[in-house]
């Protein structure tokens, strides 16, 4: 799922208007489901939240260098909250951008540290 939600981030780029509130959505969407696909690989107790933060600090707690990652979670947050409730978000081809950029960080952090951890089981 949260391929798809990556996967339909970067399909809406080529929509005209870009729905840019849209996109930055789904970008928020993946990356909360890398981090919490995350902690269930590992096992762990999956809190109800929208929050990546709070689920990044829940990815520390399996992985330190989860640490590395902390800004781009704190970019993405709002996305997921303020956009589907009466909050007002500017959003512009510039946050578009960053957040297709933040986004597959967190993906390419949470493949990399499954794939390690795969291997340390071996």
């Amino acid at each position: 799922m949260a391929e798809l939600d990556f996967n339909s981030a970067k399909f809406l780029l080529n929509m005209h208007p870009k729905p840019l509130e849209i996109i930055c959505y789904h970008c928020q969407q993946s990356a909360e489901k890398y981090l919490k696909g995350f902690i269930a690989y590992n096992s762990g107790k999956i809190s109800r939240t929208h929050d990546l933060l709070i689920l990044n600090k829940e990815c520390c707690k399996y992985n330190e260098e989860f640490k590395e990652i902390q800004n781009q979670c704190i970019d993405l947050t709002d996305y997921g909250v303020q956009l589907r409730y009466p909050y007002h978000l500017e959003i512009n081809e510039h946050d578009v951008e960053e957040g297709l950029k933040n986004v597959e960080m967190i993906r390419e952090f949470v493949l990399k540290a499954v794939n390690t951890r795969d291997k340390e089981k071996k």
